[in-house]
């Protein structure tokens, strides 16, 4: 500990107490009542740290209507939140090194208290912009605080088992809010899912002032080219989000803006990159950035992000298309949400450093057994029909993300307590835009498949054949009784049969986007039962030599 620089003296911790990096704070005994309400903060700072976003999601084509709004204004609600949420974390956790984790903790909890009230007095599509954007710089320091106060809720030994719960709870917020999103807009509408945020937010904000965190080491790390590094890399970083959010929406090959911004991102990049390259003690570790543990992390992460995206994408879109609003999706979602924190608790059950990498195979084997099962969808299917795979994708989702965490972070401590912030802003990055990246790849492809089905289906269908003629006679005595002219009454059979055609050929391109995560899910889970070998097998030959030694 001798290389920081502490702007005050660390008290006198046992080594059951310290902290285990700056910036966290210190795990000292606590009663069992103290500890059981550590984890009840835990859990309601967790889950309304990724409730917010969640509800627009959950909720988009709501609040299109109500502020009539176009579905590219809509989309950009969406992306304005990841634009500033992934590099907040790098400025965030030097915040938290320097200023203390409980400044850190009540400053980021009114800070998102405030932007939840602009969210509820928000008329207009502007104010709703700027509020969605500065909720993602306000929300960051929520889930940090879910973990921490689930660290204090179990004994330092059992730390592994309180990051892969604490981790989970942003998880859950995706099925909640689409459980909980039909009886609030009942109440009152988009307002109504604003209002029930706020409520979170302030009880959240009242739970962290009452049950403080125990104070953790300060140390001095700000430095002033960090503010250079910052400049450069978060609009960087909002670039790539804007056009991943935007291009299924706009049209890739339409919109010269994305073109224009993904090579302005590259030279922002390049530039942030030059600057931590050439300093003394850098915010970001560029040549770390090019070493192989580094780069299969980056892979493996951002692998199971885009996997994962299917169950959002694939199988919730299918039964949008097919139909199905929200008040038919909460049995569906409830089944997620049993899914995830089933597999975030038994993550935390096996926990163990030899089980990581066998855990994370587990979760790319149980996302290529769900895969399996679904990719057979017809237009009958209903949500009951996905229950048992999507309840399988759902505890993979739980259960890779405590692992993948822990082999970060002791890659990171290998080289040193440095470079947990750049651990920590790659694993932000992966997950965020990893979550815009999955439906852009997806969508873009369901697209392209939907449009060659509609082709081929409505080449096909010949009007002189006996079936489609008595298919289209059939759909014309539908409007017998309220369009009397034959002419007009032929033409909207012609259009019933068109969007029949229509939907047949998106429930095969979905079918097809679940062909396509398989594939790739088979081919993670090769590499990742080639790496779990050769740890294994490494770990062992260690053992062995290390008994040795000892003999």
């Amino acid at each position: 500990m001798s290389q920081f620089h502490y702007i005050e003296p660390p008290p006198n911790w046992t080594a059951e107490e310290r902290p285990t990096l700056p910036g966290s704070p210190a795990t000292p005994y606590h009663r069992p009542a103290i500890r059981l309400a550590y984890a009840g903060v835990s859990v309601l700072v967790g889950i309304t740290g990724g409730l917010g976003t969640a509800l627009i999601a959950a909720n988009l084509p709501q609040i299109q209507g109500q502020l009539g709004l176009t579905p590219v204004e809509g989309a950009w609600l969406q992306a304005a939140y990841v634009m500033v949420n992934v590099s907040s974390n790098l400025i965030l956790v030097k915040f938290r090194q320097q200023f203390g984790v409980r400044r850190f903790a009540e400053l980021g909890i009114a800070a998102y208290v405030l932007v939840t009230i602009l969210h509820v007095m928000a008329n207009d599509y502007s104010t709703a912009l700027i509020a969605r954007a500065v909720s993602g710089f306000a929300a960051a320091p929520l889930t940090s605080l879910g973990l921490y106060y689930m660290m204090q809720a179990l004994p330092k030994r059992h730390v592994g088992a309180a990051i892969c719960v604490g981790f989970a709870f942003t998880q859950f917020a995706v099925p909640l809010a689409w459980i909980l999103s039909p009886p609030l807009l009942d109440i009152g509408d988009w307002r109504g899912l604003y209002l029930f945020e706020l409520g979170m937010a302030l009880l959240s904000m009242a739970a962290i002032v009452i049950l403080k965190l125990p104070p953790g080491m300060r140390i001095r790390v700000f430095e002033p080219l960090d503010i250079v590094t910052f400049l450069f890399f978060a609009p960087a970083i909002a670039l790539v989000a804007a056009v991943l959010a935007e291009g299924r929406t706009e049209w890739w090959p339409d919109q010269p803006w994305m073109a224009w911004a993904l090579i302005s991102a590259l030279l922002l990049f390049l530039c942030a990159f030059f600057v931590e390259h050439h300093r003394a003690r850098p915010l970001i570790q560029t040549r770390w950035l090019a070493s192989a543990e580094i780069l299969r992390f980056l892979f493996g992460a951002l692998g199971l992000r885009l996997l994962l995206s299917e169950q959002t994408y694939a199988a919730a879109g299918l039964l949008r298309t097919l139909g199905m609003g929200p008040d038919q999706l909460q049995g569906f979602y409830a089944v997620v949400l049993l899914g995830t924190v089933g597999g975030a608790f038994l993550a935390a059950a096996l926990f163990r450093p030899d089980r990581f990498i066998w855990l994370l195979v587990a979760s790319v084997a149980l996302i290529v057994v769900a895969g399996l099962m679904d990719q057979n969808a017809t237009s009958l299917t209903r949500p009951s029909d996905l229950y048992v795979s999507q309840f399988i994708m759902a505890f993979a989702s739980g259960l890779f993300i405590g692992p993948l965490v822990f082999l970060g972070i002791g890659v990171a401590l290998s080289r040193g307590t440095d470079h947990v912030i750049t651990l920590f802003v790659l694993f932000s990055i992966t997950q965020s835009v990893g979550g815009l990246a999955g439906p852009a790849l997806f969508g873009t492809f369901q697209q392209y498949r939907e449009q060659e089905y509609s082709a081929q289906i409505v080449e096909s269908v010949d009007p002189t054949d006996p079936v489609v003629a008595q298919r289209l006679q059939a759909q014309n005595q539908i409007y017998a009784r309220f369009i009397t002219d034959p002419v007009r009454r032929n033409a909207a059979g012609l259009q019933l049969l068109s969007q029949t055609a229509t939907r047949e050929a998106n429930v095969r391109s979905f079918n097809d986007v679940v062909v396509l995560n398989t594939l790739m899910a088979v081919v993670l889970l090769v590499w990742s039962l080639i790496r779990a070998v050769i740890r294994t097998r490494a770990a062992r030959h260690a053992t062995r030599t290390a008994a040795k030694g000892a003999g």
